[in-house]
């Protein structure tokens, strides 16, 4: 269980500003009083969350497509494609739309009265954001943008400005305060971002409002307390629980739905199996092996880091997995990687010798191509707000995302051996997959017919979660024509305990998510 210190409350604008540029955990967190949980059950409470499919023959949609001068770089952006759109009643929305075509958005308001923004609610970063009318950005002119003049309840925080980074974007503002709805719900004093700065890629074309985030706050660029730990400290819900549900079925009116508070059984059926969140800040567990068909590949033999991120709609995975993965598919899109086939052809048959001698793989890594694992820290911007933190690679060898590739490889390998597979047989099937790399062009492309596709699982609290066809190849309609992509998508994320894996959409489609933080839990079930 969490204690009721969990919730870090501000005591002053002056403790908050002390920590924007401090280390974290810093300083010892105030109690809460047993106020902290109403008496009486408060019920839930439910944001809605809107869905479309993308479609060249929507005028909006086109328009974006027609600006995309080459692909999408998946592995680099949390955010791809956003479009201008009216309803039915005139209204002008704006949508957020994932490069794997899924597309889900929520509305908030922020001031009194109301100022409305469309946000993507993310369980990947801490803070809340959106465009302040100070920034002066090319970019900011494409978004909604937040006015404190109009805003009667707004308050001023005097401090330095905050930057936040991305892997291939940045922005920059202040911090303000002002009362937040959500739903039903107006949380009182919330703290948030006013941007003033944002880089025009990717953010000038696509338009994008701004971002809610979920995780803790640990994370927040300045010590912020997050809007759900508010949700909590303000009696608005009854326990610090969420869940996402989305719907697949494009038919139906509701197409998704976040709940506070709690879990709504219509969400899900069975039972939820549940993990222990392993790392503070995140939404992390550990993960047990990754299975092709009903067989493991040994990758994840000793576990796997898990973060759960709804504000990714694909599957980031080493890249060594979506090289196995795009073999057994037969994608397209795909390049040869000679250094892969080299290092196999030079080295193959001593790796073999070494696992047999009941060598690690990461030591035979360290010994055979000099790679460096100690020292690398942290998580890739995309995840985490990289204010005060360094990535640091080994010094010669390969670059950490390669030695985490050479480990996964020999993990394999090593499966195989126990599998009492031949040698030959072994060293063919890896220079096999050496020539299924994903392209760093962009999406890898597979055929839309998913009939006769392997089923992937992911063994997590002991359980093998399936994933079929349906759900990791993602159909975009394109005019006339469909074209389908692989939703496991290259992402070499390293830390001193090994690779990370990232779950988004294209996993919480399938499966009710429930983020516990009464209890660090995070827990899974069957959608419905």
């Amino acid at each position: 269980m969490v204690p009721l210190s969990f919730f870090k409350v501000q005591s002053s604008e002056e403790e908050l500003l002390a920590h924007i540029h401090c280390e974290e955990n810093s300083h010892p967190p105030l109690l809460i009083g047993n106020s902290f949980f109403p008496s009486s059950d408060a019920g839930l409470v439910r944001m809605k969350l809107k869905r479309r499919k993308f479609h060249q023959n929507n005028r909006a949609d086109a328009w974006v497509d027609s600006k995309k001068s080459k692909p999408v770089k998946s592995h680099t952006r949390k955010y791809s494609l956003l479009e201008y759109a009216r309803d039915q009643e005139g209204m002008e929305i704006v949508e957020l739309v994932s490069h794997m075509d899924a597309m889900y958005y929520g509305g908030i308001g922020i001031g009194t009265p109301p100022q409305n923004f469309n946000v993507l609610f993310d369980t990947g970063s801490t803070d809340l954001w959106v465009p302040s009318t100070k920034c002066e950005s090319l970019a900011c002119f494409e978004h909604f943008q937040y006015n404190s003049s109009l805003s009667e309840t707004h308050k001023t925080i005097t401090g330095p400005s905050v930057d936040v980074h991305f892997i291939s974007a940045a922005i920059s503002g202040f911090y303000s305060q002002d009362h937040v709805k959500v739903g039903e719900l107006v949380i009182k004093d919330q703290i948030f971002m006013e941007v003033t700065t944002e880089t025009n890629d990717p953010f000038l074309e696509e338009k994008f409002d701004g971002l809610l985030g979920l995780g803790f706050q640990e994370k927040s660029a300045g010590n912020a307390s997050p809007l759900w730990y508010n949700m909590v400290n303000q009696s608005l819900i009854n326990k610090p629980v969420f869940s996402f549900w989305f719907n697949c079925n494009a038919k139906d009116e509701e197409e998704g739905e976040i709940v506070f508070g709690g879990v709504d059984p219509k969400h899900y059926k069975g039972e939820h199996t549940y993990v222990p969140v392993t790392r503070t800040g995140f939404w992390q567990f550990d993960m047990g092996d990754f299975s092709i068909y009903s067989h493991e590949t040994g990758i994840c033999a000793h576990n796997c880091a898990v973060i759960v991120d709804s504000g990714a709609s694909v599957l980031g995975v080493p890249t060594i997995v979506v090289a196995l993965v795009n073999n057994f598919i037969q994608a397209s899109g795909v390049v040869v990687n000679e250094d892969c086939k080299a290092a196999v052809s030079t080295h193959g048959k001593d790796i073999l010798r070494r696992l047999r001698a009941n060598e690690k793989p990461k030591e035979i890594c360290v010994e055979v191509f000099g790679c460096t694992f100690h020292g690398i820290r942290g998580m890739s911007a995309v995840i985490e707000n990289a204010v005060n933190e360094n990535i640091n690679k080994g010094s010669g060898g390969l670059g950490s995302s390669m030695c985490s590739t050479c480990e996964m490889m020999v993990l394999w390998m090593q499966n195989r051996l126990k599998r009492k597979d031949p040698e030959d047989q072994i060293l063919s099937l890896i220079d096999q997959i050496c020539s299924w790399w994903p392209s760093p062009e962009g999406e890898t492309e597979v055929d839309c017919e998913i009939s006769g596709q392997p089923t992937f699982s992911l063994t997590i609290g002991g359980r093998r979660f399936l994933l079929s066809a349906d759900q990791y190849i993602i159909r975009r309609d394109s005019g006339e024509k469909a074209r389908c992509f692989n939703a496991f998508t290259a992402m070499d994320i390293s830390t001193h305990r090994g690779p990370v894996w990232i779950l988004g959409e294209a996993f919480m489609r399938r499966y009710h998510t429930v983020f516990d933080a009464a209890n660090m839990l995070i827990g899974f079930a069957e959608a419905q």
